[in-house]
């Protein structure tokens, strides 16, 4: 089945995890990145990140539109903000709005702390009754261990038997 991690990050964590995801299913790796770009350190990093996540925005995403419709598998990965997932995956749900119950989907938290409710969050928004797989890191990038990374392995074994 062809598979893509689709993902949004702002300081490498979630892409650090969704390149190692990649490699190891040989899915095809595709990033999502806002017109705007977000502040990426100090105060505003948090008050812009965190207010755009609790407000539930859209940000306009930039390059050609996800091929939706090319993948059978779809696995999501996003950072950790306000205790739920980072906007441009908001806007990559709704522009698929009523397909994401036809696909296996898979998803992937990174966060500085605890996952908090952004799991459950994001399946919400998706419409979806459960993740083919899930998975929540702590700084993958920025403390790796070998915990994470059989995490990580575990995750893509269940990612196999779901989208075999």
């Amino acid at each position: 089945m062809k598979t893509a991690v689709v993902y949004f990050s702002l300081n490498g964590n979630t892409d650090f995890a969704a390149k190692k995801i990649a490699e190891r299913l040989h899915a095809e790796l595709i990033p999502l990145q806002p017109e705007k770009a977000y502040p990426d350190s100090g105060f505003r990093k948090f008050f812009w990140g965190g207010k755009s996540a609790v407000m539930g925005e859209t940000p306009a995403l930039t390059g050609q539109p996800f091929p939706f419709d090319d993948y059978q598998c779809v696995i999501l990965g996003t950072p950790v903000w306000a205790g739920t997932f980072a906007p441009p995956l908001r806007t990559l749900i709704r522009q698929s709005a009523g397909k994401w119950g036809k696909k296996r989907v898979a998803a992937f938290i990174c966060s500085g702390g605890g996952p908090g409710k952004a799991l459950d969050k994001l399946k919400a928004e998706l419409g979806i009754p459960a993740f083919a797989a899930s998975l929540s890191l702590i700084d993958p990038k920025d403390r790796p261990g070998e915990e994470n990374e059989k995490k990580i392995a575990a995750f893509c074994g269940d990612i196999e038997r779901a989208c075999s």
